[in-house]
Protein backbone atom coordinates (compact mmCIF):
# COMPACT_ATOMS: atom_id res chain seq x y z
CA UNK A 1 0.00 0.00 0.00
CA UNK A 2 2.75 2.54 0.87
CA UNK A 3 4.63 1.85 -2.69
CA UNK A 4 0.94 2.54 -4.03
CA UNK A 5 0.79 5.79 -2.26
CA UNK A 6 4.21 6.77 -2.71
CA UNK A 7 3.50 5.93 -6.96
CA UNK A 8 0.78 7.99 -6.87
CA UNK A 9 2.11 11.17 -5.02
CA UNK A 10 5.08 11.06 -7.27
CA UNK A 11 2.69 10.74 -10.18
CA UNK A 12 1.04 13.90 -8.95
CA UNK A 13 4.17 15.77 -8.48
CA UNK A 14 5.22 14.84 -12.04
CA UNK A 15 1.60 15.60 -13.52
CA UNK A 16 1.49 19.09 -11.32
CA UNK A 17 5.15 20.05 -12.87
CA UNK A 18 3.84 19.09 -16.59
CA UNK A 19 0.55 21.05 -16.49
CA UNK A 20 2.32 24.08 -15.04
CA UNK A 21 5.27 24.06 -17.67
CA UNK A 22 3.16 23.00 -20.42
CA UNK A 23 5.59 25.26 -22.25
CA UNK A 24 8.85 24.56 -21.42
CA UNK A 25 7.92 20.17 -22.35
CA UNK A 26 11.47 19.08 -24.27
CA UNK A 27 10.74 16.93 -27.52
CA UNK A 28 14.26 15.63 -28.63
CA UNK A 29 15.04 14.09 -31.83
CA UNK A 30 16.52 10.50 -32.10
CA UNK A 31 20.09 12.27 -32.62
CA UNK A 32 20.73 13.89 -29.39
CA UNK A 33 24.22 13.13 -27.92
CA UNK A 34 24.13 10.29 -25.15
CA UNK A 35 26.57 10.89 -22.63
CA UNK A 36 25.83 8.23 -20.20
CA UNK A 37 23.01 5.72 -19.48
CA UNK A 38 20.98 8.89 -17.45
CA UNK A 39 22.58 11.93 -19.36
CA UNK A 40 22.25 13.36 -22.82
CA UNK A 41 23.44 16.58 -25.00
CA UNK A 42 21.49 18.40 -26.98
CA UNK A 43 21.68 22.19 -28.75
CA UNK A 44 24.80 23.06 -26.10
CA UNK A 45 22.63 21.93 -23.21
CA UNK A 46 23.09 19.11 -20.74
CA UNK A 47 19.97 16.68 -19.10
CA UNK A 48 19.54 14.24 -16.77
CA UNK A 49 16.93 11.41 -15.99
CA UNK A 50 15.52 12.47 -12.19
CA UNK A 51 15.89 9.82 -10.00
CA UNK A 52 17.59 7.42 -12.53
CA UNK A 53 21.06 6.39 -12.03
CA UNK A 54 23.42 4.21 -14.82
CA UNK A 55 26.04 1.80 -14.14
CA UNK A 56 29.31 3.81 -13.94
CA UNK A 57 31.38 3.40 -16.98
CA UNK A 58 34.49 1.94 -16.83
CA UNK A 59 33.03 -0.58 -14.44
CA UNK A 60 32.40 -4.11 -15.53
CA UNK A 61 29.38 -5.98 -15.63
CA UNK A 62 29.75 -9.77 -16.38
CA UNK A 63 26.92 -11.81 -18.02
CA UNK A 64 25.52 -15.30 -16.36
CA UNK A 65 27.35 -16.55 -19.28
CA UNK A 66 30.33 -15.24 -17.99
CA UNK A 67 30.96 -12.93 -21.04
CA UNK A 68 32.26 -9.28 -19.47
CA UNK A 69 31.57 -5.60 -20.92
CA UNK A 70 32.24 -2.38 -19.36
CA UNK A 71 28.47 -1.97 -17.29
CA UNK A 72 28.54 1.68 -18.27
CA UNK A 73 27.96 1.44 -22.12
CA UNK A 74 25.27 -1.23 -21.46
CA UNK A 75 23.56 1.75 -19.90
CA UNK A 76 24.33 3.85 -22.33
CA UNK A 77 22.70 1.47 -25.10
CA UNK A 78 19.22 1.20 -23.30
CA UNK A 79 19.02 4.83 -23.33
CA UNK A 80 20.20 5.26 -26.45
CA UNK A 81 17.62 2.31 -27.71
CA UNK A 82 14.69 4.51 -26.22
CA UNK A 83 15.92 8.07 -28.06
CA UNK A 84 15.99 5.20 -31.68
CA UNK A 85 12.72 4.04 -31.03
CA UNK A 86 9.78 6.47 -29.68
CA UNK A 87 9.52 10.27 -29.30
CA UNK A 88 10.54 11.42 -25.80
CA UNK A 89 8.91 14.04 -24.16
CA UNK A 90 10.64 15.66 -20.82
CA UNK A 91 9.30 18.10 -18.15
CA UNK A 92 12.59 19.81 -16.69
CA UNK A 93 12.26 19.42 -12.60
CA UNK A 94 15.06 21.33 -11.72
CA UNK A 95 18.90 22.12 -12.47
CA UNK A 96 22.27 19.88 -11.07
CA UNK A 97 25.16 21.26 -9.16
CA UNK A 98 26.95 20.99 -13.10
CA UNK A 99 24.09 22.78 -14.30
CA UNK A 100 22.52 19.99 -16.15
CA UNK A 101 18.54 20.35 -16.44
CA UNK A 102 16.90 17.36 -14.49
CA UNK A 103 14.30 16.05 -16.67
CA UNK A 104 11.35 13.45 -16.37
CA UNK A 105 10.73 12.14 -19.71
CA UNK A 106 7.90 9.84 -21.10
CA UNK A 107 8.58 7.87 -24.62
CA UNK A 108 6.20 7.64 -26.93
CA UNK A 109 6.38 3.72 -28.36
CA UNK A 110 3.82 2.56 -31.17
CA UNK A 111 0.99 4.75 -29.13
CA UNK A 112 2.11 3.15 -26.20
CA UNK A 113 3.70 6.19 -23.29
CA UNK A 114 6.14 5.07 -20.67
CA UNK A 115 8.09 6.62 -17.90
CA UNK A 116 11.41 6.47 -19.48
CA UNK A 117 13.09 6.36 -16.16
CA UNK A 118 10.50 3.15 -15.12
CA UNK A 119 11.67 1.85 -18.23
CA UNK A 120 15.66 2.07 -17.76
CA UNK A 121 15.41 0.59 -14.01
CA UNK A 122 12.73 -2.14 -14.52
CA UNK A 123 14.47 -3.47 -17.55
CA UNK A 124 17.52 -3.79 -15.44
CA UNK A 125 19.60 -1.32 -17.51
CA UNK A 126 19.85 1.62 -14.76
CA UNK A 127 18.89 1.63 -11.07
CA UNK A 128 17.23 4.58 -8.68
CA UNK A 129 18.87 7.20 -7.22
CA UNK A 130 19.56 7.75 -3.97
CA UNK A 131 20.60 11.07 -1.97
CA UNK A 132 23.67 11.31 -0.06
CA UNK A 133 21.45 10.16 2.73
CA UNK A 134 21.00 6.83 0.93
CA UNK A 135 17.05 7.19 0.85
CA UNK A 136 16.26 6.73 -2.78
CA UNK A 137 15.09 10.12 -4.89
CA UNK A 138 11.75 8.38 -5.73
CA UNK A 139 10.36 5.61 -4.17
CA UNK A 140 8.56 4.31 -7.21
CA UNK A 141 12.13 3.79 -8.94
CA UNK A 142 13.20 2.12 -5.81
CA UNK A 143 10.21 -0.66 -5.85
CA UNK A 144 10.71 -0.75 -9.92
CA UNK A 145 14.88 -1.31 -9.01
CA UNK A 146 13.64 -4.29 -6.62
CA UNK A 147 11.19 -5.72 -9.03
CA UNK A 148 14.07 -6.11 -11.84
CA UNK A 149 16.41 -7.25 -8.92
CA UNK A 150 13.87 -10.30 -8.51
CA UNK A 151 13.21 -10.65 -11.92
CA UNK A 152 17.09 -10.76 -12.76
CA UNK A 153 16.03 -8.71 -15.53
CA UNK A 154 19.22 -7.09 -17.42
CA UNK A 155 22.24 -6.39 -15.39
CA UNK A 156 20.61 -7.92 -12.79
CA UNK A 157 21.08 -11.50 -14.56
CA UNK A 158 24.58 -11.35 -13.76
CA UNK A 159 27.06 -9.91 -11.37
CA UNK A 160 28.50 -5.74 -11.23
CA UNK A 161 29.22 -2.99 -9.23
CA UNK A 162 25.38 -1.27 -7.97
CA UNK A 163 26.69 2.56 -8.99
CA UNK A 164 24.32 3.64 -5.86
CA UNK A 165 26.83 2.10 -3.65
CA UNK A 166 29.96 2.87 -5.20
CA UNK A 167 28.72 6.46 -5.42
CA UNK A 168 28.01 6.44 -1.73
CA UNK A 169 30.96 4.98 -0.07
CA UNK A 170 32.77 7.12 1.96
CA UNK A 171 36.00 8.92 0.37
Amino acid sequence: MRSKIAAFVFSMVVTANSAAGQESTLIFPPSVEIETGDAWGYRGAKYRLYGVQSCIRGTIAKAANGAQSDCGAQSLASLAALFLTGTISCQPVGTAKDQASFVVCAADIDGQTIDVGTALISSGAAFAAAFPSGDPVSTPYLVAEMTAKANRNGLWAGQFQHPVRLLLQPK
